[in-house]
């Protein structure tokens, strides 16, 4: 975990993050109070609240209300967990520092920032309302009506830390968790059972109640902006019952010792991204590997579709039977984004991805699904510097759609660079190579890791093993070379750290990965 995480960990803002956060309404802080209890809670301001006068400071221009369970660590100058998140693009990244009072807000001193994945963000859009806060409410354990709200509820904020941790890596962490409504089960007034899902592998959170059981929990009313905040202990179940959620790879097991409930405490509210859902029908599906299928979606309703940016990508629901509600994941549009008549997604199998497996055993063509989208922000830089793209497996699709929305300039110099395992696992080879063909400023390096017999060097593939940093360098794209890296955790973080070494600029690399079910991952920069 520390090989495949640590690449993505900085001691300061990189300044994709240092936009992202600027351009925020809010962000999610986590921290103790003076007896040790974990809160987690929101911080609102006006537009431009957040801003970052250099790589390792934010400001915020925002206090906190008096009965906000964080208010006092704020005070004093605590080490606080933030997490920077956009519903509606479902972009996210995490920073914790110390904070200190300045002027009429905070000052964040950073101490570790790394981005994270979109996994089981349900989208959502803001707006402001202007209500007036209600009466906060205390107790030691949840009332019938705070019970209904978390059975109902598709998200939560949760914060742990290691405060005795040495050096950087102590201090708190502020999370994202999110799901079908009712994931998270009320087992009594005061314990709470929360599924854990597979995502990005860094183990942040888990890590933290292995070390310290202390943990608050933040459930949003989004219609009311009212915050249900929780604290108390947590203990991990390791081998859960997997009848309970199929999905789940372990269980959080919370005992509640402290509620704190604040009716309209912040002014933003947010709209379901599912009332913009549609649904479109499945008109072609194609296999394009062992275990790769494309699907061509069209409109079921015969309204056009929305344009879409080259490797941008779509959320996807599917109905899997006895399974509450859609089972939601994303994937990149890997079709040209000019064809206006349809969308394409391919999808990689996975032994245990359910919506994978349903899309590839299940579906067939006229089936329906339901589509929010297009979205992300992992598009080419504009402009004519040279660009490499590389990817690792599956991590191809949004570089074909990058490829097609390419292919008529001849301004700008592309390398097309894509490991895989062999023949067998290597999708879209005569579509990459169409694409490529007779075009003097594109270039091609195919890596396959374990070529077979009938594998053919300089026609099939043009070299053996896996992808490095110093194979990218050895391309000679130049010093304003742009790269964008898609793929495992584990590849990118090795790719990223080389790049670095070798003199690459951290803002001339643009990062996006893919978890299980092949749902996009935006690591450090997404």
């Amino acid at each position: 975990m520390t090989a495949q995480g640590g690449g993505f960990i900085r001691d300061h803002l990189p300044e994709q993050h240092r936009a992202f956060h600027s351009r925020l309404p809010f962000l999610v802080a986590s921290g103790a109070d003076a007896s040790g209890h974990v809160w987690v809670t929101i911080l609102e301001g006006a537009e431009g609240f957040v801003s970052s006068p250099d790589p390792q400071h934010l400001g915020l221009e925002t206090r906190l209300a008096k009965d906000d369970p964080l208010a006092d660590p704020f005070q004093v100058g605590a080490d606080i967990g933030f997490l920077g998140i956009d519903l509606a693009t479902r972009r996210r990244n995490r920073f914790n520092g110390r904070v200190q009072q300045s002027g009429t807000g905070y000052l964040v001193d950073i101490r570790q920032t790394f981005g994270n994945c979109p996994q089981y963000i349900n989208p959502r859009t803001v707006t402001r309302g202007d209500d007036t806060p209600g009466k906060t409410q205390r107790s030691d354990s949840l009332t019938p009506a705070q019970m209904a709200r978390i059975a109902a509820a598709d998200t939560l904020f949760i914060g742990s830390g290691h405060p005795k941790a040495a050096g950087r890596a102590g201090g708190y962490d502020a999370s994202h968790r999110g799901g079908a409504a009712g994931f998270v089960r009320v087992d009594t007034a005061r314990r709470l059972l929360m599924p854990d899902y597979a995502g990005n592998n860094f183990f942040n959170t888990i890590g933290n109640l292995i070390a310290d059981p202390h943990v608050g929990l933040l459930f949003v009313d989004f219609a009311t902006g009212g915050l249900l905040h929780l604290t108390g202990r947590a203990r991990i179940d390791w081998a859960p019952n997997i009848a309970a959620d199929p999905d789940a790879l372990r269980w959080i097991d919370v005992e509640i010792e402290a509620v704190v409930d604040r009716p309209a405490a912040i002014s933003l509210r947010w709209t379901a991204a599912d009332d913009s859902a549609r649904q479109l029908r499945i008109a072609q599906k194609q296999r394009e590997s062992d275990d790769i299928t494309s699907f061509y979606l069209v409109a079921a309703d015969g309204r056009p579709l929305d344009p879409f940016k080259a490797g941008q990508h779509l959320s996807v629901g599917v109905q899997i039977p006895g399974q509450q509600g859609l089972a939601k994941r994303a994937y990149s549009l890997s079709g040209p984004p000019d064809r206006r008549g349809y969308y394409r997604i391919s999808v990689k199998r996975e032994d245990k991805g359910r919506v994978s497996r349903h899309l590839h055993d299940r579906s067939a063509e006229g089936s329906l699904v339901w589509v929010t989208g297009p979205a992300g922000d992992f598009v080419a830089p504009e402009g004519d510097a040279p660009l490499v793209l590389v990817s690792a497996g599956v991590g191809v699709t949004p570089m074909l759609s990058i490829l097609w929305a390419n292919a008529g300039c001849s301004l700008r110099d592309i390398w097309f660079v894509h490991g895989t395992q062999n023949g067998t696992t290597h999708a879209f080879k005569a579509e990459q190579n169409r694409l490529l063909a007779n075009a003097p400023r594109r270039h091609r390096q195919v890596f396959y890791s374990q070529p077979q017999s009938t594998d053919r060097l300089g026609d099939d593939y043009d070299a053996a093993g896996r992808i490095t940093a110093a194979d990218l360098l050895a391309l000679g794209a130049g010093p304003t070379a742009q790269y964008m890296l898609c793929g495992p955790a584990m590849f990118q973080s090795d790719l990223q750290r080389g790049l670095e070494a070798g003199g690459v600029r951290p803002d001339q690399i643009f990062q996006e990965s893919f978890g299980p079910e092949n749902q996009k991952v935006f690591p450090p920069d997404g």
